[in-house]
């Protein structure tokens, strides 16, 4: 996992996608009943999230002056909110799969403690910075990675709030918030990547694969608001808004479902009009999550809006997240064999 160019040193740090896109694809698996692939990938990511936080120390310790750079990069620094996603996927993983319910609590804690050191950080670095590049190339999708860290902290939060007592109705307001605030961030970032598509040239090269993160945000919005219908029982804020929620919560689904056909069709465009090569890359694993969010989101909204028969496209949409993570896992592997010969 250290095969980032240059080694520990070049080491992405949105790395963390790794652990974000083996949790959802193993929670898609539990939902529609592959409970063996599911406890498989869950046993994967008791290894991965570790050991990605072991070389994410190290690589603080040993090479500072990247870190910085990384910091300080609106392209980079951006990809550590994927530190906050993957504790939190990792969390509902503990909750649904492995029925831990005080790991995934401390996982939790530790979520929203990341959250707000890094949104806090990141953008407030990002916004008094002197030196700041052109929109064209200060622009991604990854930046939506923040959305997606909002949002997870409020899906796990939900769903520990039916479990929590009279603390219930605060925990689920406060995910609430988080819910509303991650959605006025995927508003405000959306928006100005849609204009850097529609009035900037796009090289294949600038169509990287965090641009799937633009479905992916969406989601696991819808995903946070279907988890917040079903905890209202536990929240009188949230059964008050019930219609407000399930409508929102609509939305976000329909968006994530929009983009799916662009994203595929922009894919089409860049590898096989351009043919632009198609190689390992850790920020593919940013792409593999938003297939396997959007099988989890469809198969809770068909219970949140009792549409049940949205349940057939989870059935078959999770094996396209499952080929995809089965993709980006040999490439990985190959990437690590190579560079350990080169080594």
């Amino acid at each position: 996992m250290t095969a980032a160019p240059g080694g520990l040193a070049g080491m992405h740090p949105a790395y963390f996608a790794l652990v974000m896109a083996t949790g959802i694809v193993s929670l898609a698996c539990h939902i529609v009943g592959l409970d063996a692939v599911a406890r498989a990938l869950f046993g994967l990511n008791l290894v991965f999230y570790p050991a990605l936080w072991a070389l994410a120390i190290a690589r603080v310790v040993r090479h500072r002056d990247r870190v910085l750079a990384d910091i300080l990069d609106h392209g980079r620094s951006v990809g550590f909110f994927t530190a906050v996603a993957a504790t939190c996927v990792l969390g509902s993983q503990c909750l649904l799969v492995g029925d831990a319910y005080r790991t995934a609590f401390v996982l939790w804690v530790v979520g929203i403690a990341l959250w707000g050191v890094l949104t806090y950080a990141v953008f407030t670095i990002l916004f008094v910075k002197l030196e700041k590049p052109a929109l064209a190339h200060g622009i991604n999708g990854g930046w939506l990675i923040a959305v997606v860290a909002a949002q997870s902290v409020s899906v796990l939060g939900a769903q520990l709030a039916t479990r929590l007592g009279d603390d219930a109705p605060v925990v689920s307001l406060f995910c609430l918030a988080m819910w509303l605030g991650g959605g006025m961030l995927y508003l405000w970032i959306i928006g100005i990547i849609f204009y850097r598509y529609a009035f900037f040239t796009m090289s294949p090269s600038d169509l990287a694969p965090p641009y799937w993160i633009n479905m992916g945000a969406a989601a696991i919005s819808a995903l946070a608001g279907a988890t917040l219908i079903a905890a209202a029982p536990c929240s009188p804020v949230l059964e008050q808004l019930l219609p407000f929620l399930r409508g929102m919560t609509l939305l976000w689904w329909a968006t994530a479902t929009w983009w799916i056909p662009m994203l595929v069709i922009l894919g089409i465009w860049r590898h096989v009009y351009h043919r632009f090569p198609l190689r390992y890359d850790p920020l593919y694993w940013g792409a593999v999550f938003p297939l396997g969010m959007y099988t989890v989101c469809t198969a809770r909204l068909s219970t949140a809006v009792d549409a049940r028969y949205l349940v057939e496209i989870s059935g078959r949409f999770v094996y396209v997240a499952l080929g995809a993570w089965l993709t980006a896992a040999v490439g990985m592997a190959m990437h690590l064999v190579r560079s350990a010969r080169r080594s």
